[in-house]
């Protein structure tokens, strides 16, 4: 059993995620960062507070605090935004040219190394 444990924490899978953990982690301490220490200053400023938190409404004896939901909002929207245009933007143009279609025949860089290797395979057999 110990052994299967030691195979299983060596795979590399095992490895990457644990790394894009940590990765996740700091991006989020960074965005986080950023999104309370410069953001959330500049959109607070018509309220007079970097914080909305003590934006509340009284009904009938009741505080509804309605003002730190709003914070929690404003990071979780600018924390998504802050994923989306450093990471998964990034991404999706780095994917997207590496599976580039061909612009004379139509086909990816895929079909084509397929075709290659099926015509070599054909050309050895025959």
């Amino acid at each position: 059993m110990f052994q299967e444990f030691k195979e299983f924490i060596a795979r590399g899978e095992v490895i990457m995620l644990a790394v894009g953990f940590i990765m996740g982690v700091a991006f989020s301490a960074l965005v986080s960062s950023v999104v309370e220490d410069v953001v959330m200053p500049v959109i607070a400023i018509p309220f007079g507070e970097p914080d909305f938190s003590a934006l509340t409404l009284e009904v009938n004896g009741s505080v509804i605090e309605y003002g730190s939901f709003l914070t929690a909002v404003s990071v979780f929207l600018l924390t998504a935004i802050g994923v989306f245009l450093f990471i998964v933007r990034p991404y999706n143009l780095g994917a997207r040219r590496h599976g580039e279609e061909d612009e004379v025949t139509g086909r990816s860089e895929l079909e084509v190394l397929i075709e290659i290797r099926d015509a070599l395979s054909s050309e050895t057999k025959g």
